[in-house]
């Protein structure tokens, strides 16, 4: 079957507790709306519906499956419902906030917490070339400690790029969409084609799956850091393996930006997952190491007054 586009949910259409106001987005595995739950509060909520397998018409409400793929159509509806209930157990300000999971209408919902601000994407697009180092590492050591606890629960989350880190009003950052029920889903059901983001996904996830890890989250952190400031994702992982034409961080911008954030990014990338940092952690401590001296570029920031008093106070200015 083509990939198809599914009809959304129409606003008004009262989803067990919640009410539909608008679809949010869609993309090939899901369809995302922004909901009220029963005290008027603002959700957000992904139905799973792979435009792969399903098809739901202009005024429908459950999704059409094909007798050859009702089979793909449970398993992966399986996976999706085990992702909501292993981050329904997650507690993490820079994690998304699964509140509730349910059946309904042939399919499954997750629901989120709704969080005002916007994606990673957004504020690349708009401030293209220009990102500062501070920016870049205060966001990334943030996400990071999100991660962490996701690799804690020996979960992997195997889709981040800068469209899935959002960036609250205030600025600190937010995990989102999981890929990994997409992931198992691809693995187990050859007749369906992988779900990954060409440019981000590390070379395991293209052909070595049984040895996907932290590092492979890793690469797509280095991938989404790179993605800040060149405005665009890096080259493909699986080309690079024939062919790398990607211009390592180092020289690409070199004079820019320090040499550790551009050593850091790179070694984020490296092609062979032994020879990236092999945890979060190992990666946090990298982008933390140079803040001192990022603070004192810039003692007019509250941060970097921070520092200096810091600094002063132990005798160390």
């Amino acid at each position: 079957m083509a990939s198809q586009v599914n009809s959304p949910l129409p606003p008004g259409f009262q989803l067990e507790q919640y009410r539909i106001e608008q679809q949010l987005s869609l993309g090939g595995f899901s369809i995302v709306y922004l909901a009220t739950d029963h005290e008027g509060k603002p959700v957000a909520i992904k139905e799973y519906l792979p435009n792969s397998l399903a098809l739901r018409k202009n005024g429908e409400i459950e999704p059409q499956i094909d007798e050859e793929h009702q089979a793909a159509f449970r398993y992966g509806m399986k996976c999706f419902f085990e992702e909501g209930r292993s981050l329904a157990r997650l507690m993490h300000p820079n994690v998304v906030r699964v509140l509730n999971f349910f059946r309904a209408n042939g399919t499954v919902y997750m629901v989120m917490q709704f969080e005002r601000g916007r994606t990673l994407q957004d504020f690349i697009q708009r401030n293209k070339g220009h990102i500062k180092e501070r920016f870049i590492r205060g966001v990334f050591t943030r996400m990071l400690n999100g991660l962490r606890e996701v690799h804690a629960h020996k979960l992997l989350h195997l889709d981040i790029k800068p469209s899935n880190i959002y960036l609250r009003n205030d600025g600190t950052p937010v995990l989102l969409d999981f890929g990994a029920a997409r992931q198992t889903l691809a693995q187990d059901q050859p007749m369906l084609k992988p779900m990954y983001t060409p440019g981000f996904a590390p070379p395991e996830q293209f052909h070595d799956r049984e040895h996907l890890g932290p590092w492979s989250d890793i690469y797509s952190t280095g991938a989404a850091m790179y993605a800040c400031l060149a405005g665009v994702a890096p080259q493909r992982s699986d080309e690079r393996l024939k062919k790398d034409l990607m211009e390592p961080a180092v020289k690409r911008w070199a004079g820019q930006y320090s040499p550790h954030l551009l050593e850091t990014i790179d070694w984020c990338l490296n092609l062979d997952p032994l020879q990236r940092p092999q945890s979060v952690y190992a990666l946090q401590k990298e982008l933390l190491a140079r803040t001192r001296f990022v603070a004192e570029e810039a003692p007019s920031t509250l941060f970097g007054r921070v520092v200096h008093r810091l600094r002063a106070l132990t005798g160390k200015a």
